[in-house]
């Protein structure tokens, strides 16, 4: 199961996707409907990439 993460804009999640894979997480981002992206992880990751984004946000 995913989980969302985080809500940003198309730019704000490509590079967001990018950090957190090459942290070694699996993302995936899924556009709303109204416009923005979601930033997916699986639910097992979901604590440790709220960390990893508290710490570096």
């Amino acid at each position: 199961m995913w989980q969302v993460v985080y809500i940003a804009t198309k730019k704000e999640a490509q590079e967001l996707k990018e950090k957190l894979t090459n942290e070694g997480f699996l993302v995936k981002i899924e556009l709303t409907d109204g416009g923005n992206y979601q930033i997916k992880v699986p639910a097992s990751e979901a604590e440790d990439v709220y960390q990893y984004l508290n710490e570096t946000y």
